[in-house]
């Protein structure tokens, strides 16, 4: 972790996020998942049905459940939680990255009819 941080540049700082068009892209496209890191009493009350849910708090015992061959869209409602689940991600090897604005940016952007743009 001490040689990631010592080793990280600004020029690497822009491509650790994602924005929402820029996700839906890759999720088409079959190169990327959105990892949903919310807790569980979160989830009850809206879901992502497209994204895979693991909990931040979980995240250290099932990261190996996520495919190596995508890029990981860590997702949760801002982006606080996401941003410690990409750079643990990274840490362990994984091309990680941050939902740009969040789940809360991306339910915006699938209103209405717009949610077909994703093609599951």
């Amino acid at each position: 972790m001490d040689n990631m941080v010592r080793n990280t540049m600004m020029k690497d700082v822009p491509p650790m996020k994602v924005d929402v068009d820029k996700l839906i892209e890759l999720l088409n496209e079959d190169k990327a998942i959105l990892l949903d890191i919310r807790y569980p009493f979160e989830t009850k009350v809206w879901g992502v049905k497209f994204a895979v849910q693991i909990p931040y708090n979980e995240l250290p015992d099932r990261f190996e459940e996520l495919p190596k061959d995508k890029t990981i869209v860590c997702a949760c409602p801002v982006e606080y939680r996401a941003s410690m689940a990409k750079e643990y991600l990274r840490y362990k090897g994984y091309d990680s990255k941050t939902l740009n604005g969040g789940l809360l940016k991306l339910m915006d952007r699938l209103k209405g009819g717009k949610a077909k743009d994703i093609k599951i």
